[in-house]
């Protein structure tokens, strides 16, 4: 049993974790709220973008003159992966989660005979995919020293990897991130940016016929590299919406274990005291009886 001064060094430790913890959970509720109005303002701009492209993608449909980004080279053998995670941790599952889904999928490529690159925006994913997939890994983005994260960015991110496909280093790429949904819900996220692939948005009508000027090839050309800048900006919103709604839930959670363990803590240093008490106590009267 620890004595009474193990007791107290304790619980005075755990009192100041709970500190920090309590302030870092005011921290990420104050980030998050800026964090996640800018995810929810680029989500209109977003499927709007997409929907456009979906029709314009439609109605090239698969012709030779089909720009690449859109048609993709032909083949699938070479899989570029660009995980997106945080700097920091602290964040409960959210870095983990991530890692976790390109993992599994880099796996299952792996088996189908398929060559797997890497491309981690975040030390934390590089850190964790490193472990078993070191060997794949092509790339890294430090973004340590941004304090907001702006379209310049994804658009710096995005020059890397249409540089890398118009080199023939991969054939397909896909992006990982997290969907914010709320506070306690953040969802791992794939999505294949290269080739594009657009989804039929609900209440847009497909049989609206439009007249494209100049053709519908050449609006591709020049809005397709823009897509995936957009996609990976929206992402990168996304991410951290996510990542302050996480550190928020995990500190608030490590700040309630905190007050539990002080209880607790206290309980048995009170026990441990009446103990000390009740020693003395009977030496006393031990002492006094034996006079």
């Amino acid at each position: 049993m620890p004595n009474l001064k193990d007791l107290k060094n304790r619980i005075a430790s755990v009192k100041n974790t709970r500190k920090i913890t309590k302030a870092m959970q005011m921290v990420a509720a104050a980030k998050l709220r800026r964090a996640q109005e800018a995810a929810e303002a680029s989500r209109p701009y977003t499927e709007r973008f997409n929907a456009v492209m979906s029709s314009l993608a439609a109605s090239v449909g698969g012709s030779d003159t089909a720009p690449k980004l859109l048609s993709g080279t032909g083949k699938d053998d070479v899989h570029l992966l660009l995980v997106l995670t945080a700097e920091k941790g602290l964040c409960g599952g959210f870095n983990a989660n991530i890692a976790k889904k390109a993992r599994a999928h880099a796996q299952k490529l792996i088996a189908e005979g398929k060559e797997v690159k890497i491309l981690t925006v975040g030390k934390k994913g590089r850190d964790q995919l490193k472990r078993d997939l070191g060997k794949h890994m092509v790339g890294h983005v430090d973004l340590t020293e941004v304090k907001r994260i702006g379209y310049v960015n994804a658009q710096d991110i995005a020059v890397d990897v249409l540089n890398r496909f118009d080199e023939g280093e991969f054939d397909v790429a896909t992006m990982f991130y997290s969907e914010f949904v709320n506070v306690v819900t953040q969802i791992p996220t794939a999505l294949q940016i290269i080739p594009a692939k657009f989804e039929q948005s609900e209440g847009t009508a497909p049989d609206v016929l439009f007249d494209y000027e100049p053709s519908e090839e050449a609006i591709l050309a020049d809005l397709l590299p823009r897509g995936v800048a957009t996609s990976i900006f929206s992402a990168l919103l996304e991410n951290g919406a996510s990542e302050q709604g996480a550190r928020m839930s995990a500190m608030d959670n490590a700040t309630r274990n905190a007050g539990e363990m002080i209880d607790d803590l206290t309980i048995e240093y009170n026990r441990s005291r009446q103990a000390v008490i009740t020693n003395e106590l009977i030496e006393i009267i031990s002492g006094a009886e034996a006079l």
